[in-house]
């Protein structure tokens, strides 16, 4: 496979952000970006350092579930310092910034899955995980990890191929990841600099979700709900009506969609 280059100066140059991808730490091969961009942000590293690694060896996705992130792929941390009324806002800025980079670079139609995954003709192109820490009523720091299955052939990973697509399997042809990053990081930006109480991110971020509408199981932890994806609050959270009408809203969760199986 002809590997696309990768490289903290063709992601930089030019780019027309104020601060995020203004600092980029590249790595060929790193275990977490999300541990490296921890210890930035512990570091008090500039706002919107960007970690990337060209495969990620023990990448983890949510609820410490293994993320493949072989050679082809993008797996990036980006380091935040946000006001603690952002942080309900930042699953929703880097969704919709990852479906508007997909769609710009490939055109390609993308949907979200609730609560972080990118979806492309009903499976899995991208993933999203958040990290914060919190000191008293101040966020110390955030970090968002974004995983895009990009150059990649499914088929060469068979445990996953069956819920999962890449950029290559939809097109046929292979892309250059460093555009892709690029419109992320300008797109991510301007939804995380916007004004207001984030309420045209969160109208978007909803229209986009595939899940509201339908019926969904959703496991919480131990417990496991069956419901109709009623809505999603302003925080994120999935209201889910029962069969008895009554409404669950559901912070976390892994969704099913039951007419997927």
């Amino acid at each position: 496979m002809l590997m696309d280059s990768l490289s903290p100066e063709l992601i930089t140059d030019g780019l027309e952000t104020r601060f995020i991808g203004q600092r980029v730490l590249y790595f060929p091969a790193h275990s977490s970006t999300m541990i490296a961009a921890r210890q930035e942000a512990r570091q008090m590293a500039a706002e919107g350092t960007v970690v990337i690694t060209g495969e990620q060896t023990a990448g983890k996705g949510r609820a410490k579930r293994v993320w493949l992130s072989p050679r082809g792929s993008i797996a990036l941390s980006v380091v935040l310092y946000p006001d603690v009324s952002q942080l309900p806002y930042l699953i929703m800025i880097a969704s919709v910034a990852a479906a508007r980079s997909i769609e710009m670079v490939t055109g390609l139609e993308t949907q979200l899955k609730w609560p972080n995954d990118v979806l492309v003709k009903g499976r899995k192109v991208c993933g999203i995980l958040i990290e914060n820490e919190l000191k008293g009523n101040r966020v110390a720091w955030a970090v968002i990890g974004i995983g895009i299955n990009v150059n990649i052939r499914m088929n060469d990973f068979p445990e996953v191929a069956a819920m999962a697509t890449s950029l290559y399997d939809e097109l046929g042809e292979e892309l250059p990841r460093v555009e892709i990053i690029r419109h992320l990081l300008v797109e991510m930006e301007k939804l995380y600099l916007s004004p207001g109480e984030g309420e045209f991110i969160y109208q978007e971020w909803r229209d986009r979700l595939v899940t509201l509408g339908q019926e969904v199981r959703v496991a919480s932890g131990e417990t496991v709900f069956e419901g109709v994806a009623e809505d999603v609050a302003r925080d994120g959270s999935l209201l889910l009506k029962h069969r008895d009408g009554h409404l669950s809203r559901i912070v976390a969760g892994d969704v099913t969609l039951r007419n997927a199986g």
